[in-house]
């Protein structure tokens, strides 16, 4: 069963009176007028606008995985997780299935997640070096991690159709942290792709050609921004050695270094 809005399920921000977005007009309009990230959390963790997403991530919480077999699936899109004044923004493609689709939490309860958070903790960027539920007693320092798309996807591969639809969400997160704003962490190439096109949107000046995605590759904004590549923490990369421990910790230990610079 998927989770119904204010239940009760940690950190969950919606209720029955959230408006739902059904359509990529609705998408906009909604995200859009949200005012505050709490508003923009609550209404993306009910949208309906990918019909295709919605289907399969509703599926996967009800048929489960045998391991997670005796446990509850959150089964609804996924929101940003962190501070509102963070420094540091964390973006990745999309939900794990049976990760963020069953936790309701961003990288939480999956592979990825436990090289993610293990590095952030080294860094002093996350309280605990492991996050495996909503309600642990996890918390991101300085740091809100966000998703290009925010549903669960078949095979991981969200449509481009997908990517455009789920946008707004993105602009207006990255809009409502522009303040405090300093790094975004791109995590493989499908968030660094996603991402030029939105902080192009919200003015930042970036170069006319998109730099070709590689671990570590940067990119500077005269208005403040720093851009950095990093390689996905998938089984794909880490099990293979594609991408290490070091390697994923000095993208973290440049990211502090760039807001202690800031301060």
């Amino acid at each position: 069963m998927v989770v119904a809005p204010g239940t009760g399920w940690p950190g969950d921000l919606a209720d029955a009176a959230t408006p739902v977005a059904t359509t990529s007009d609705e998408v906009v309009a909604l995200a859009a007028s949200a005012e505050q990230l709490g508003d923009l959390d609550a209404r993306v963790s009910v949208c309906r606008a990918c019909p295709r997403l919605v289907e399969w991530r509703e599926t996967v919480a009800t048929t489960k995985r045998a391991s997670f077999a005796t446990e509850a699936y959150w089964g609804r899109p996924v929101t940003g997780w962190g501070p509102a004044d963070a420094r540091i923004a964390v973006v990745g493609l999309a939900p794990a299935a049976h990760g963020g689709n069953r936790t309701g939490r961003v990288f939480t309860g999956d592979r990825s997640g436990d090289w993610l958070f293990a590095s952030l903790h080294r860094n002093g960027l996350a309280r605990l070096a492991t996050s495996v539920t909503a309600g642990d007693g996890q918390a991101l320092i300085d740091v809100r991690m966000l998703a290009a798309v925010r549903c669960a996807p078949p095979q991981n591969l969200p449509t481009p159709a997908e990517r455009l639809t789920c946008r707004p969400w993105l602009v207006r997160e990255l809009s409502l942290l522009r303040p405090t704003l300093r790094v975004v962490v791109a995590l493989g190439n499908f968030a660094w792709t996603a991402s030029w096109p939105v902080l192009r949107e919200l003015g930042y000046d970036l170069p006319r050609a998109r730099a070709r995605f590689g671990h570590g590759v940067e990119v500077s904004t005269p208005d403040g921004l720093l851009l950095v590549a990093c390689y996905h923490p998938s089984q794909q990369n880490t099990f293979t050695g594609k991408l290490t421990e070091p390697m994923l910790d000095a993208v973290f230990a440049r990211a502090r270094g760039q807001i202690g610079k800031s301060n």
